[in-house]
């Protein structure tokens, strides 16, 4: 079993920013229950996690309501579902090294666990859950901040995925979930074109195309974004 020591908590600590007054919170989050299982006294992360994980969608609430003083309900939503999903917490975990910090059996360690990404991403919300733990709202706050700013300001990472941010867009609003309907194919089998539509209630369909469906339907989703106001031609929400 792989076991951290009390230097590379302290250099954990640093890269947070953040001092523990107790230090056992920290090595609690970085506890991985294979560990546990193979006879590591104390409990894994998943209680800490599940904290982080609220104390993360808060922080990131504020954030964003501060960075986009314009932006409306569903722009705001659609940031917040893309920073506060496991996806990027593993790109935090990621730029901090996490997985080289996280107590797992011999085992998980050989088979990949410090770089697989439900480890990385729930270690990073228990880390969180434990920077809260023991220095309360505000050290949590600072840790998020520094670690998530990048992230919070990257339109391209928001933007990538237009069939998500139209679907988060709409359950925001209560709207039915859209419905993509192919209306056409065009060109031989080696080189399609598709033609498809995006249909959303209460909604005026949308219409894309692309040499895939997916690249269809995206360009679709695309198109009602931009329609509704959600993006704007310059790469932005509203």
């Amino acid at each position: 079993m792989k076991g951290t020591s009390k230097k590379s908590l302290e250099t954990l600590a640093l890269t947070l920013g953040h001092e523990f007054s107790d230090p056992d919170l920290l090595l609690r989050a970085l506890t991985h229950s294979s560990a546990r299982a193979q006879g590591r006294k104390g409990s894994d992360y998943e209680r800490l996690e599940f904290l982080g994980d609220r104390v993360l969608g808060l922080v990131i609430a504020e954030l964003l309501f501060e960075m986009f003083p314009g932006a409306d309900e569903g722009a705001l939503a659609l940031r917040f579902n893309k920073l506060v999903r496991k996806e990027s917490c593993v790109a935090v975990a990621r730029d901090i090294s996490l997985g080289d910090y996280v107590v797992m059996s011999a085992v998980e360690d050989n088979s990949g666990g410090r770089g697989k990404n439900t480890i990385l991403g729930d270690a990073c919300e228990a880390v969180l859950g434990a920077v809260f733990m023991d220095g309360g709202f505000e050290a949590a706050r600072n840790v998020i901040r520094r670690l998530w700013s990048d992230l919070a300001s990257d339109d391209d990472a928001v933007r990538r995925d237009a069939k998500s941010a139209l679907q988060e867009w709409a359950q925001g609003r209560g709207l039915e979930l859209p419905k993509y309907v192919e209306t056409n194919r065009t060109g031989p089998d080696h080189a399609p074109q598709f033609n498809t539509r995006v249909e959303v209630d209460g909604l005026e369909s949308a219409h894309g195309e692309g040499s895939s469906k997916r690249i269809a339907e995206q360009s679709a989703a695309s198109a009602m974004l931009l329609r509704e106001g959600v993006w704007k031609n310059d790469g932005n929400e509203r």
